[in-house]
């Protein structure tokens, strides 16, 4: 009688690994990008760069496609990234999210008594700035596309042409995007989204306008 091989993983009593490994030693201007091209040929799902009092600790966490890609990262340890040699670690899910509650804590200030007065006066620059109906969004996920986007500001009317992802010039996404809305009233209401999370990302919001979106688009052209 024949048996069905079992499967590659029980998901009864053991779920697969999740996909994460640590890099440790990265160069201090490293951007997704880079960490993209330092694991060419795997599929990176999302780059979390690590930051203490707001300053990057050379750090990251980089979530891949599958768990098998995991042997493969690994491959790369003490490998260079321009003139330094990263150091890359099998990581956790749990270490992973942990690193992105820290990194919500540290961008809204972390140290309240120490942090607020910096906190508050970038807050009230953006509630004083004067809306046109274009935001700017920083901290995307690297793979975050158009309807993902869409999705986070769903509470809105918005077409995908109403969205613009800011690409490198590398033609690859930097983190940003521009999103038009229907009126400054909509932009301005869309602002309670500011750093709310898409995926595993807290995303930032900031009035902007036309010339600054244009720009920024053909930068990535």
């Amino acid at each position: 009688m024949y048996t069905a091989p079992p499967p590659p993983y029980s998901y009864v009593s053991q779920p697969p690994p999740f996909p994460v490994v640590r890099l440790r030693g990265l160069p201090f201007d490293c951007t997704e990008t880079d960490v993209a091209e330092f694991f060419h040929g795997l599929d990176i799902v999302d780059v979390l760069f690590v930051h203490k009092n707001s300053k990057f600790t050379g750090e990251a966490f980089c979530v891949l496609g599958y768990p098998l890609q995991v042997d493969f990262a690994l491959q790369k340890n003490r490998q260079n990234m321009g003139r330094r040699y990263v150091e890359v670690f099998r990581s956790k899910r749990q270490e992973y999210y942990k690193a992105i509650a820290n990194e919500v804590a540290d961008a809204r200030g972390g140290s309240p008594r120490r942090n607020a007065p910096r906190a508050k006066s970038s807050d009230e620059a953006k509630e004083s700035a004067e809306h046109t109906g274009i935001l700017r969004l920083r901290g995307l996920p690297f793979s975050a596309g158009k309807d993902d986007i869409m999705e986070f500001f769903k509470d809105f009317v918005l077409s995908e042409d109403a969205v613009h992802i800011v690409l490198n010039s590398e033609g690859r996404p930097s983190g940003e995007a521009f999103v038009e809305f229907t009126n400054a009233e909509d932009s301005k209401a869309a602002m309670s989204k500011d750093r709310m999370t898409l995926g595993s990302r807290y995303i930032e919001l900031f009035p902007s306008f036309s010339e600054e979106m244009e720009e920024a688009i053909s930068r990535g052209r």
